[in-house]
């Protein structure tokens, strides 16, 4: 049926209405029925659609733009968050433990203190140690994860609980932060995260639902209408998450017609073939709002955690050069078997040695593959090697990046590389798009804020909290460049 014989339930005009088609940039008029548009354009033009039962709204110059794509989040993580103790913007030793005292004035003993989002370096870079709760935790354990999610703080009661002592080795890709004696000192980073993990009791299904919910709604507030989730999964963390919370949860919106955005789903990279068969069971699209889209794995740690793989040193670590958090004959065989089946890949590189790393991996698999339209991907690629930034489009590479890292990692980039370091290789937004690379923006919520129009805003300025200049003037985004990389869902 064509839209000439359709009368529209909607009409909206004397708007301002960005399509992010090149051929009709900009209209001021639209006509909606049943949640699809059916024409855009002028005034005149739209309001033949207009009919007895038509609903007109005039938003008298506003500005319109389609529902944003955050490209990459930690959903039911950010929801579940969203009920336990809060550290983000904590910029004092002092306020870090109040927070802490308060939460355990309220829990039963020996019950888990869960939270986190703290940043060191608000406070100077002094990384928390576990005394400094120890004694307002004597019968609780803690668990605090770090902003970036690749570091957390565990109390002593939970060090005991789960055996971590000075005799416990580092496992593979993870640290156990130890005090010149030899004693943890509560700290876990990347995969030694795995020796605390299974202790915490599980989040019931009844807790994930809710978190869902409650954080779909607050991401349609703010204007985002589709997500890329890349779940649970952290290293040290059980493979399993993604693929329960898949089943108890997501099913269980999808058939209770609770979704209110939609969601493409990735999981971790060594579940592949499990993907696969239930793609060939059930295709891509589980339903209008569930699309299965791929799988994820780990080539290196953060930057905020001194873990992110880089070929120099750290300026404020000598002889630490971060940490690969996967071997590369297993990230490169589980690549090559994920690809060939059909699957999209997504690897998380921050360093300028794992970008590198996961390049060379995507071009190997190329060659052996063949050439077809896979959309390789790279989850935050914050940091570059001269020339690293045009292989992303000679290569087609997804740089799916998250523009309010950028305010978080100005001045801890500057210490932890050097000055001339991070000036030439980080956040290369508008190098990215000058290689004809797909730009794709994310929050990677709850490490960020979810705030497309926050992040926009920073794409375009590069100001960080107290600077008064831009962090490397042109890498700036236009509006238009930055608007376009929140609508790319890049599967």
């Amino acid at each position: 049926m064509s839209s000439l014989s359709l009368t529209a339930d909607l009409v909206v005009r004397n708007a301002v209405i960005y399509t992010s088609d090149e051929s009709l940039p900009f209209a001021d008029s639209m006509a909606i029925r049943n949640g699809r548009i059916l024409r855009l354009g002028n005034s005149s033009f739209v309001q033949e659609l207009a009919g007895n039962g038509t609903e007109e709204l005039d938003l008298g110059g506003k500005v319109v733009v389609p529902g944003f794509i955050d490209s990459h989040v930690h959903l039911l993580y950010a929801g579940l968050q969203m009920a336990r103790v809060k550290l983000q913007g904590v910029n004092r030793k002092d306020e870090f433990v109040r927070k802490i005292k308060e939460s355990v004035r309220y829990a039963k003993e020996d019950s888990w203190i869960l939270g986190g989002g703290w940043n060191n370096d608000l406070w100077g870079g002094e990384l928390p140690l576990a005394s400094w709760i120890d004694d307002i935790t004597p019968y609780n354990p803690v668990w605090l994860y770090r902003m970036d999610g690749h570091m957390g703080l565990a109390n002593s009661v939970a060090l005991k609980l789960s055996g971590i002592s000075n005799l416990t080795k580092d496992p593979e890709g993870g640290t156990i932060v130890r005090t010149v004696d030899g004693e943890p000192t509560g700290l876990l980073t990347d995969s030694a995260r795995k020796l605390l993990l299974p202790y915490i009791p599980e989040d019931t299904v009844s807790e994930r639902r809710e978190a869902l919910l409650k954080a779909s709604s607050l991401a349609l507030m703010r204007g985002v209408t589709t997500v890329v989730d890349f779940g649970r999964y952290y290293p040290g963390a059980s493979a399993e998450l993604s693929w329960k919370d898949f089943s108890d949860v997501y099913q269980w919106a999808d058939a209770s017609e609770k979704m209110i955005i939609r969601v493409c789903l990735f999981f971790p990279m060594e579940t592949w073939s499990r993907l696969h068969e239930l793609i060939e069971e059930k295709g891509r699209a589980v339903s209008q709002w569930i699309y299965l889209g791929g799988v994820k794995a780990f080539a290196d740690g953060s930057l905020g955690s001194n873990s992110a793989l880089f070929y120099e040193p750290y300026a404020n670590e000598p002889h630490n050069y971060g940490l690969q958090v996967t071997e590369s004959e297993i990230l490169s065989n589980m690549t090559m078997a994920s690809d060939k089946s059909g699957l999209q890949v997504a690897m998380h590189a921050i360093g300028d040695k794992a970008n590198d790393l996961i390049l060379d991996i995507y071009e190997s698999v190329v060659s052996t593959n063949g050439i077809r339209d896979r959309r390789f991907r790279i989850e935050h690629a914050q940091h570059f090697a001269p020339g690293a930034a045009a292989r992303f489009g000679r290569q087609g590479i997804v740089a799916s990046v998250q523009p309010l890292h950028l305010l978080d990692d100005a001045d801890s980039a500057t210490k932890k590389l050097g000055m001339d370091r991070a000036q030439k290789e980080s956040f290369l937004f508008r190098s990215l798009l000058a290689s004809n690379a797909l730009l794709a923006f994310g929050s990677d919520w709850p490490v960020a804020d979810i705030n497309p129009l926050g992040s926009i805003r920073t794409a375009m300025k590069r100001i960080p909290p107290a600077w008064d200049d831009a962090w490397i003037p042109s890498e700036c985004l236009t509006l238009n460049d930055a608007l376009k990389a929140f609508n790319h869902i890049c599967t």
